[in-house]
């Protein structure tokens, strides 16, 4: 019996050490942490090397000159490595910021509910042009949008995230083409063959359509055994044909399981991050070592 005692302890002392020490992160990366009010960048190794703290941030950059770019429940900052601001957008009352985006000619593309504005920003501070959205009455405020971008053809591509679709408008505004996804989407990623990558969060999917709406590839919510699909945030496809996601852990399920995945088009894990000891709710990365200028109107991360 003493035997037994014995190992069943070893067997608990070596889950605990398990969750609590950080995975290996495989790339290094820059992240949101929602409910851990802040953004940080990680190495490859798993350690937090920048920590900037901020309420509910929402999107990140890093940029070539080596600054950082991110927004949060109240507006936007551009700061340097040593943490001194060199940009900033300030929401007005009552409004959530929920999308950033650097634009090659120096602006910055944010998305705003409350106002149901997309807004691009100079380096100023100031507006310098606006898209009014037109959502539903029924959803609230915090529901209204999340991931949004700009194309290299002056298109946005917008998640209603309350009303459960995808639009895409023209550089004016006009409504081009819109497409109805299970649950409530937090990322639409436009890739390079035309098709669109998207997060479906509380549908506990993601997936990809091409330019006629089929769905050519899909994770669903018990695909990856040990790893079942939380609320889907935000993603990255990388050269290589794998999906970066970002398994936001929130609603009930903080410190349960991995909060990063790169998968393959088989739905194999390749590598997972949990690091539940500085992290609660990771719901957007940017792998840093990715080959791509982030400033180009498209996001090629």
């Amino acid at each position: 019996m003493n035997h037994i005692r014995v190992i069943y302890l070893a067997a608990v002392l070596l889950v605990a050490a398990l969750s609590t020490h950080p995975a290996h992160a495989a790339h290094p990366f820059l992240a949101c942490d929602y409910n851990g009010g802040k953004v940080c960048q990680v190495s490859a190794e798993g350690k937090v090397e920048w920590e900037f703290q901020c309420k509910n941030p929402q999107d990140c950059w890093r940029l070539p000159n080596g600054n950082y770019l991110f927004c949060f429940v109240s507006g936007a900052l551009e700061v340097t490595p040593d943490k001194k601001t060199v940009w900033e957008y300030k929401a007005p009352e009552k409004v959530e910021v929920h999308a950033c985006q650097p634009l090659p000619n120096g602006r910055v593309m944010i998305v705003e509910g409350g106002t149901s504005r997309i807004i691009e920003v100079d380096r100023t501070g100031k507006v310098a042009k606006e898209i009014k959205l037109n959502t539903a009455a029924s959803v609230q405020l915090h529901n209204q949008f999340r991931g949004t971008r700009k194309t290299k053809s002056g298109h946005y591509l917008v998640c209603f995230k309350g009303e459960g679709k995808i639009v895409e408008l023209d550089g004016e505004g006009k409504i081009l083409h819109e497409l109805k996804v299970p649950g409530d989407p937090h990322e639409v990623v436009l890739l390079p063959n035309g098709n669109k990558l998207i997060t479906c969060g509380d549908g506990h999917k993601v997936m990809e359509v091409d330019r006629h709406d089929q769905t050519v590839w899909e994770l669903n919510e018990n695909d990856l055994p040990g790893n079942p699909l939380r609320l889907m945030a935000g993603c990255q496809r990388l050269p290589n044909g794998n999906t970066v996601l970002c398994n936001y852990l929130g609603h009930g399920h903080i410190g349960e399981q991995s909060q990063v995945l790169e998968v393959t088009r088989a739905k194999k894990v390749v590598w997972q991050f949990n690091d539940h000891a500085h992290f609660k709710t990771i719901n957007q990365i940017q792998l840093l070592d990715v080959p791509g200028n982030v400033v180009k109107g498209q996001i090629l991360r």
